[in-house]
């Protein structure tokens, strides 16, 4: 494929029935859900199994993973093709959780390599809805320790040793690899991070799905992968009109918040894609020709062979990349 007729991408979501899952992926983003319990739209992935296909353009139809097979500095970037091959490293979501989701840990890229040949999973949140007195859990309250956590797991006390902390839209939370955390209750969230679908579950509040089973936990597996330290996860940032202020800066991805105003042109390198995500209001891409509006709930892959375009309405956009 020639890279002039690459354009920007959108793709088909994968939505994702969860026990803690609700209706606001629908009434607040537009997706095409039919399910009371949807938890989960997948915007962008290459994980096994769920993988995504073009919604748009004459490529509409084909896989993400396709497409890189084809052209993956292209798609991909140079820089990215070389440090990753043709493996898209990012995941993107957007999450709606009705009820808590599950307290969990990810494990960093070496554990996860060595158990379950995988990227480790370092992601952000960033809080585009929030209830009245809706929280999060971030870690530890204090420095803990491995005898300290498994007391308070095994006397089901574990909630009083975290660090809950209230969440209110436009809030962003950095979790690396080893935090323990949970999403709660009332918050929908775009989500971004490392291509992997580890999780190790720890406590689930004792719930049951519709059969009446409760779901696996990983308790033996996290041990290790599990940070005892406190840490620190909100993140603040500016909100420069038409400029990518940075919100989070990491190895794995950059991503900025754009309060776009007016017209905003966009130059790149090539070497890295970049993906926006509409979390309020609409914006147009303009690229050779090509023009499309985009909508809250929206996400875009600009391929890293498009290298100058125009953004231009009133929105707020995240933009994320490789650094």
């Amino acid at each position: 494929m020639k890279p002039e007729k690459l354009y920007p991408l959108q793709f088909e979501p994968i939505l994702k029935e969860r026990i803690w899952g609700g209706e606001k992926l629908k009434t607040l983003l537009n997706k095409p859900i039919t399910s009371k319990i949807t938890g989960e739209s997948w915007e962008l992935s290459t994980v096994e199994g769920d993988v995504s296909t073009v919604a748009n353009g004459d490529l509409k139809g084909k896989s993400l993973m396709g497409l890189i097979n084809e052209t993956p500095n292209e798609i991909l970037g140079t820089r990215v093709y070389e440090r990753f091959g043709k493996q898209f490293p990012l995941l993107f979501k957007y999450l709606d959780a009705r009820e808590d989701l599950s307290i969990q840990v990810h494990p960093n890229d070496k554990l996860a390599k060595e158990r379950h040949n995988s990227f480790g999973k370092t992601e952000m949140w960033y809080v585009m809805q929030a209830d009245t007195d809706s929280r999060i859990i971030v870690g530890f309250k204090e420095d803990s320790s491995k005898e300290e956590y498994l007391k308070h797991l095994h006397d089901n006390t574990l909630v009083s040793i975290l660090d809950g902390v209230k969440a209110k839209a436009g809030d962003v939370f950095f979790l690396e690899t080893g935090t323990v955390h949970a999403i709660g209750a009332g918050l929908v969230v775009a989500e971004i991070q490392q291509t992997s679908d580890i999780t190790y579950r720890l406590y689930d509040f004792d719930r049951v799905d519709a059969q009446g089973n409760k779901r696996e936990l990983h308790v033996d597996l996290a041990l290790d992968a599990i940070n005892y330290n406190k840490v620190d996860t909100q993140k603040k940032y500016d909100s420069k009109a038409n400029t990518s202020n940075v919100v989070v800066d990491c190895p794995y991805f950059t991503t900025n918040l754009i309060p776009l105003e007016d017209k905003v042109q966009v130059s790149k390198s090539g070497e890295t894609f970049t993906v926006y995500m509409c979390i309020e209001g609409s914006f147009e891409i303009e690229y050779n020709g090509f023009k499309h509006t985009y909508i809250k709930g929206d996400t875009v892959l600009v391929p890293a062979a498009i290298n100058a375009f125009n953004l231009s309405g009133k929105a707020s956009i995240l933009e994320i990349y490789i650094s």
